[in-house]
């Protein structure tokens, strides 16, 4: 055995020199130290092994020793187990049931004496109730009697203990019964008091007797008969406001059915604030729901009736089928082919004035009015809905708030539905296309608009056609007043009616005109079209341009309040839907916003096509006219000299940038000023991409015929063509002529320069390709 180490540690290690392979003295006397060392090492470990033996016999003696301890302790202590605490155990087994039949008889004494005092009371109501309701009369101490009856259980009072007990000679009935009885009586009395109290008109009276219905528990009767007290308050005062019209001029007024509506909801908001807390107090949290529910259905009635009277009164179906039947001649005839008008002539299918015609078969400023007196009416309801939903949540309406289902399947709904909305959306789309229509029949050209840059401009930019501020107040309008409806589903209807006219009816009336009308195309081919047909053509981008303005400035008016802002927060209209509301506006907004850019797009591609792109060459050819870039610089002095001195003294003369100039103004100055600044920057960004590209393939012409002296001038007049284009434009437009830069760059650099650029790998002209490089650096003559 071992312990502290192991067998293999007290092995000798095999000697590297064996005495046996010792060959001298000196050897041997080495090997023997050797294992004499090695001797001593096992040794010490042997003495170390035998120590720690003694101290392990020692501790496993004084284990022996605990161990006879410990099972002498064990046997007392089962001898203690067996003895004394198997009787103390078996004591507290007996005090620990005793305690218990003593807590349960304890309990039944609590509970039969609580019994009696039950009982006691009990029996102490019914007699209270019984000589309250005798001679005294006094109906409150009844009332309170059988309150404090109510609280007592219903199988005390229905046990066979208090059917001994509480009857007397004087009450014999059984208590259940005696009670029921006189809640009965007390009921039917209270109402009949009540009714008078209503018809006597006296306050004090109708709330004395309304308090004492809960006490009786009869909460319902007492709910009830209180709201049919309000509502006959509701009822006469909507009958009188509905009547004070009658007879008169009043009835015709343009929001009177509106504002008897508006006094119909305020006088029902104002019984539910000012009464909520007197039923609150004495019915309960919650209670006043009963009565708004009772409310309700007398405003659905009052209100149906308002309803119905204006619907009649403004002959709403007649005017509905009005409009179902109104063809639009106008819209239609004017995207029909055959009824194409003639350039110049934008109101050759205008009504005369003065003579009757089925434009006018639908009264405008009746629609307008009903329209105006609708929103009115939606709004009103929009309020008293919301007020209604957070009365009876208890808290202001949320995202997590819904409306009450007695107020959502209320007849009154149903009729704000039938008569309110579906007439809105109905008038809304024909007051919209209606007014587009009516808009493009009057529609008149800016006067005096002129392509020639010194006749003054005597409108003020934007020059617009008149249709535009027309249709887009009317646009304006219609979105105010359906977002004052305070509904999504007027919202919900009216933004894609208001997107679907705009497409249709406003985008599609320019598009034939710019495609009918005003087309710049010329007489005959090598000209210019007719001035009068490029205005207007310029005149109808200008409307489109203006129109997404206008329709982005009215969306984000609404979506982006500012401070002193006349619209109301949606939030505040829509509560819980504003994001949707937000969200269709929109997209209302970007949905026309790409339709007119698209037509833009196409239409400024005209422009170019028909009016810039065939004057750019000439103007172009013109500027270089009889330039030589490869004169010596004495031919240059000389020819500056025969110039009068017109010439630099380098011989850069500004003869090239003065014709290109006056070329360039009298092409793009005329139209500069006619369209709109965001159309005119679209329609330069292609006439100058178009320019970089005539320029380039003009530079590549003068490969071989030019010398050093001709690249450094024609780098100059480049340049000066390219100041002249930019020139109080946007700086982006340079970008355009940066290979033209490059290759006058290349073409003019020096040996030493071209050397290092080409080591460069090219980044000094990013835009041009290697071989393109290569053929700018040999474009003078001398270098190729």
């Amino acid at each position: 055995m071992t312990t502290n180490g192991h067998l293999s540690d007290l092995e000798p290690e095999e000697d590297s020199t064996s005495v046996y392979d010792a060959r001298s003295v000196t050897e041997i006397r080495a090997a023997l130290a050797e294992l004499h060392k090695k001797e001593a090492t096992v040794t010490s470990r042997l003495d170390a092994l035998i120590n720690a033996q003694r101290d392990l016999q020692h501790e496993l003696s004084r284990l022996d020793l605990f161990r006879a301890n410990v099972t002498a302790q064990a046997s007392k202590a089962r001898a203690v187990s067996n003895g004394m605490l198997s009787d103390a155990a078996s004591n507290a087994k007996r005090i620990s049931n005793s305690v218990k039949l003593l807590d349960l008889e304890q309990a039944r004494v609590k509970a039969t004496l609580t019994v009696v005092e039950q009982v006691g009371e009990l029996k102490a109501c019914v007699l209270g109730v019984s000589g309250s309701m005798g001679a005294a009369q006094d109906w409150e101490t009844a009332a309170s009697y059988l309150n404090r009856a109510s609280k007592i259980p219903t199988e005390v009072i229905n046990g066979s203990f208090a059917a001994r007990i509480v009857p007397t000679a004087e009450v014999p009935d059984p208590p259940a019964v005696t009670l029921e009885t006189a809640s009965e009586s007390l009921c039917s009395l209270f109402v009949r008091e009540f009714d008078k109290a209503v018809k006597d008109n006296e306050g004090a009276r109708i709330t004395r007797f309304f308090k004492l219905f809960p006490l009786i528990n009869r909460t319902d009767v007492g709910l009830d008969v209180y709201g049919r007290y309000v509502c006959q308050g509701v009822a006469a005062r909507a009958r009188a406001n509905l009547n004070a019209g009658t007879g008169g001029n009043q009835s015709k007024d343009g929001f009177f059915y509106a504002n008897a509506l508006t006094k119909l909801f305020e006088h029902v908001a104002q019984i539910i604030e000012g009464h909520g807390g007197l039923v609150e107090r004495h019915y309960g949290p919650g209670k006043m729901t009963r009565v708004i529910e009772r409310l309700q259905n007398e405003a659905d009635l009052q209100g149906g009736i308002i309803l119905d009277t204006w619907s009649d009164e403004r002959r709403i179906d007649r005017q509905l089928t009005d409009i179902k039947s109104y063809a639009f001649t106008f819209l239609v005839q004017s995207f029909m082919p055959t009824q194409r008008a003639s350039s110049g002539t934008p109101r050759a299918n205008s009504p005369v004035p003065g003579r009757a015609s089925e434009d006018e078969s639908v009264d405008m400023k009746q629609v307008d009015a009903l329209l105006n007196e609708m929103t009115i009416m939606l709004s009103k309801w929009s309020l008293y809905t919301r007020f209604v939903t957070d009365k009876c949540n208890g808290t202001p309406a949320d995202d997590t708030l819904s409306v009450p289902a007695f107020l959502l399947h209320s007849g009154l709904m149903k009729k704000v539905q039938d008569k309110l909305i579906l007439p809105f959306n109905t008038m809304t789309t024909f007051f919209f296309r209606r007014s587009v229509e009516k808009a493009f029949q009057l529609d008149e050209q800016p006067p005096d608009l002129s392509l020639n840059p010194h006749k003054p401009l005597n409108s003020n930019p934007p020059h617009v056609t008149s249709a535009i501020e027309d249709i887009m107040y009317i646009v304006n309008k219609i979105l105010q007043q359906s977002l004052a409806t305070s509904q999504k589903a007027v919202v919900s209807n009216v933004l894609p009616t208001l997107g679907r006219v705009l497409g249709s009816d406003f985008i599609g009336m320019e598009q034939r005109k710019m495609r009918d009308e005003s087309y710049p195309k010329a007489a005959l081919q090598g000209q210019l079209p007719p001035e009068t047909t490029i205005v207007s053509f310029l005149v109808l981008i200008n409307n489109l341009d203006v129109a997404k303005d206008y329709v982005d400035q009215i969306v984000r008016a609404r979506l982006e309040l500012t401070a002193g802002s006349p619209h109301q927060p949606l939030r505040n209209l829509f509560p819980g839907e504003a994001d949707e509301v937000a969200a269709s506006l929109s997209s209302f907004s970007s949905i026309f916003s790409d339709k007119v850019n698209e037509l833009i797009s196409d239409g400024v591609n005209v422009v170019f096509h028909n009016v810039m792109k065939p004057r750019l060459r000439p103007i172009l050819m013109d500027a270089f006219r009889d330039t030589d870039y490869q004169l010596t610089k004495e031919q240059l002095q000389d020819l500056a000299q025969e110039m009068d001195g017109a010439g630099e003294s380098d011989g850069f003369s500004a003869e090239v940038r003065m014709r290109f100039q006056l070329g360039w103004d009298a092409l793009t100055k005329p139209i500069g000023r006619i369209m709109t600044e965001r159309t005119y920057d679209q329609l330069l960004t292609i006439v100058i991409t178009y320019l970089s590209k005539m320029l380039e393939k003009r530079l590549w012409t003068y490969h071989g015929r030019v010398n050093e002296i001709g690249a450094a001038r024609l780098e100059h007049d480049i340049n000066e063509i390219i100041k002249v284009v930019v020139r109080g434009q946007k700086y982006t437009f340079r970008e355009a002529f940066l290979r033209c830069s490059q290759i006058c760059m290349i073409m003019n650099m020096d040996e030493e320069e071209w050397d290092e650029s080409a080591d460069s790998g090219g980044e000094f002209a990013d835009k041009l390709k290697p071989d393109e490089r290569i053929r700018a650096r040999n474009m003078v003559k001398e270098r190729s």
